[in-house]
């Protein structure tokens, strides 16, 4: 009574019971009927039940509703799908813009400047310094558009990996915030470019909190592989924070959650009022193949 009508004629009820009877128990997941006919999704488990001379005498059955947790699975499902097609839109359309940039803007200004210090070569005093002047500050803009797009696409991440694009990125900024820093590479296995590109924002989003929030010092970044994934470790020494998981409301760590979650890892923050605050977060080497549905 408990079974579709599919599954009845499919013959998965006796089925079950003889599994049961083999294996002492079976458990199993699927669709099930209420006693109004609508379906649910439940959890079952059968136990063969013996005498003391190990005679079969029936079967103990549990059979829990489930559907509640299967929607909340699925909505979870769908949160990360639809956070994971944000994430690639976002990176394909700041790929486009560093592309355009670099290939449109900075060729141009460079040719500006070029075109600036030959007239500069040119022409007598005081327009040869007012010119060299005015190429000064388009090498500045150009200098500044390359910090642009090296932050919306880093180039060493295509060139010469993950490590060496978060080295890259921690000598920059901590080096212009005045923060001791340090990069540990203890990674075996590079990960897929889509894991990488990741772990390079999370770690963007925790410097940039360090940077506002931590008054710290120093910061360390460690990055290792550890069961078939990439873990990354992000620690300073600032005043921290009180509270298991700290700041978990905060937009720029919620955004962290999200992105580890949406490549099928997880992220945690860890932080004590004058010890600091440590991001911990393991993304798999490769993405994962998406769950089939029943």
């Amino acid at each position: 009574m408990f079974y579709p009508a599919e599954d009845v004629a499919a013959g998965k009820p006796v089925r079950e019971l003889e599994i049961a009877v083999a294996e002492g128990r079976l458990e199993d997941e699927g669709w099930r009927l209420r006693k109004d006919g609508t379906r649910f999704w439940a959890n079952v488990v059968i136990t063969a039940l013996y005498d003391e001379q190990g005679r079969l005498h029936g079967f103990g059955k549990v059979t829990r509703d489930m559907t509640e947790r299967r929607n909340a699975e699925q909505a979870l499902r769908e949160r990360r799908r639809l956070v994971g097609h944000l994430v690639e839109a976002q990176e394909v359309e700041r790929r486009r813009i560093a592309w355009d940039v670099h290939d449109e803007s900075i060729q141009s200004m460079v040719a500006v400047g070029m075109r600036l210090q030959l007239l500069a070569s040119r022409l007598p005093e005081p327009h040869a310094s007012a010119v060299s002047g005015l190429d000064e500050s388009v090498s500045a803009a150009i200098g500044r558009l390359r910090g642009l797009v090296s932050r919306l696409r880093p180039p060493e991440l295509d060139r010469h990996g993950l490590v060496e694009a978060v080295s890259a990125y921690v000598e920059e900024v901590a080096g212009r915030w005045g923060l001791a820093h340090s990069v540990q590479d203890d990674l075996t296995a590079e990960p897929s470019p889509e894991a990488a590109i990741t772990v390079y924002r999370i770690c963007q989003e925790a410097l940039s909190n360090v940077h506002r929030h931590a008054r710290a010092t120093r910061v360390a970044v460690s990055l290792s592989t550890v069961d078939n994934g990439t873990l990354v470790r992000i620690t300073d020494d600032g005043i921290g924070t009180a509270g298991g998981d700290a700041g978990a409301g905060h937009f720029g760590l919620v955004e962290m959650h999200e992105r580890a979650e949406a490549a099928h890892g997880w992220l945690s923050v860890r932080s004590a009022p004058g010890e600091g605050t440590a991001v911990e977060f393991w993304l798999p080497l490769l993405p994962d193949v998406p769950e089939l549905e029943p």
